[in-house]
């Protein structure tokens, strides 16, 4: 089925459960799906198959589609993190995934000090060197900025050696990008972070996992309080 004929249905579907406007209990139907959205039943019926796949709903005889509660959500999935950040619980969202970066991405750091190959960690070099003649060019919050970022962690968790860190690659991507959709981020990046990523990159290079993984703490520490932050102005605010 051509993505273009289910996405918008599944989109729409997914942000009303994410953010609460379909709770958990409620009930479907390939019916009312269609009727809302004017597709056909076989549209509707993949935009629930891919939302079942999500964890998000389940359909049995003579129950309908149900949707089913937080805890059986694919929670890493890209698609329920994106749907997740664009409502009500962004602030919980953006949280939780900023803890599970500082868990992981140092040490993933240290991975890919240990055993990147020597193009990998020549890569890094020059991506790192790049984020910083945008950032202090005033072309910080720009979108070539955005994937040179992106593509500096997904080459770190990759080559990590751990697979269950470089299955994480999107998650962390979905994040960034969440970050500066969200007016979350800096208009101009922090000095600080433009060095630790010069410092991730050059340890890599240099085959240092300590000092690798003690820069890469350093930017998702900073990550974090700039979150820390903004969830102190929003309630000054309130």
């Amino acid at each position: 089925m051509p993505p273009v004929l289910h996405s918008p249905v599944l989109d729409t579907l997914g942000r009303r459960i994410t953010g609460g406007d379909l709770p958990a209990g409620t009930v479907l139907t390939l019916e009312g799906i269609g009727s809302e959205f004017d597709v056909s039943r076989t549209v509707a019926r993949e935009a629930m198959r891919l939302l079942e796949g999500l964890g998000m709903v389940r359909s049995g005889p003579r129950v309908g589609i149900v949707v089913l509660p937080h805890d059986a959500w694919n929670v890493l999935d890209p698609r329920v993190i994106a749907w997740r950040l664009d409502g009500p619980g962004r602030a919980a969202q953006l949280r939780s995934l900023t803890e599970l970066r500082q868990a992981v991405e140092p040490l993933a750091a240290a991975g890919a000090a240990r055993g990147a190959s020597a193009a990998v960690r020549d890569e890094l070099v020059v991506t790192a060197a790049r984020l910083r003649e945008l950032g202090e060019s005033g072309q910080g919050d720009g979108a070539r900025f955005l994937e040179l970022d992106i593509r500096m962690h997904e080459l770190l968790l990759r080559n990590s050696g751990n697979e269950l860190f470089s299955a994480l690659a999107d998650v962390v991507a979905v994040v960034i990008s969440g970050r500066i959709h969200l007016g979350l981020m800096p208009a101009y990046p922090v000095p600080e972070a433009l060095d630790a990523h010069e410092e991730v990159a050059r340890a890599v290079a240099a085959g240092d996992d300590l000092a690798a993984e003690e820069a890469m703490a350093r930017i998702v520490r900073e990550v974090r309080g700039a979150l820390t932050a903004d969830a102190r102005r929003a309630v000054d605010r309130a």
